[in-house]
């Protein structure tokens, strides 16, 4: 499926372009996914078992890794991140961010549990540019509690330098039953 929309007028300035292509949602063997625990959900999109969601493709998110209670991802930074000021627009930062701490909170779910993000809260440390190379998010649940989770994610450029924190409250559904 081809998306345009109007563009426009850049013809009086210097250009590039970017193709990307992505796994339509909705592809794979979701009885089969149902049958897993959180952790092993994601295991199944390291894997290419089933597909990953479109959006790594829309930032080009190049790293994802999963343990329990732990997920880290990664992008080198283009241009196509940046934001007007020269820097990469803190909606990519965050995706990363709310990527991690949700995650990290996904590799903990039970069999027939579900979760969604309730807030994300970021600080941004420091500029991420092209400068910064490969930067990596690591999150990791703080609390995981029968209804609801904290976790945390920090993002850092290839010199080991904090570029941002967040910390995101999801809650968890479903599956109650058989934790009681």
């Amino acid at each position: 499926m081809t998306q345009t929309q109007p563009q426009p007028d850049l013809s009086a300035w210097q250009t590039a372009s970017r193709e990307f292509t992505w796994a339509l949602p909705g592809q794979g063997d979701f009885a089969a996914m149902a049958e897993l625990d959180g952790l092993g959900q994601l295991h199944a999109i390291e894997q290419g078992l089933v597909p990953p969601p479109p959006v790594m493709a829309t930032i080009d998110m190049n790293h994802f890794h999963a343990e329990r209670g732990s997920v880290t991802c990664g992008m080198r930074v283009d241009t196509f991140h940046y934001n007007p000021l020269g820097g990469v627009h803190g909606g990519m930062i965050s995706t990363l961010l709310d990527t991690a701490a949700g995650c990290s909170v996904h590799s903990t779910l039970a069999v027939g549990e579900m979760y969604t993000s309730l807030d994300l809260s970021v600080k941004f440390l420091r500029p991420v540019t092209l400068e910064s190379g490969q930067v990596t998010c690591v999150g990791k649940v703080l609390s995981r509690g029968r209804r609801t989770a904290l976790a945390e994610a920090q993002l850092v450029d290839e010199d080991d330098r904090l570029l941002a924190h967040a910390t995101s409250s999801c809650m968890i559904f479903g599956g109650w039953a058989s934790n009681s």
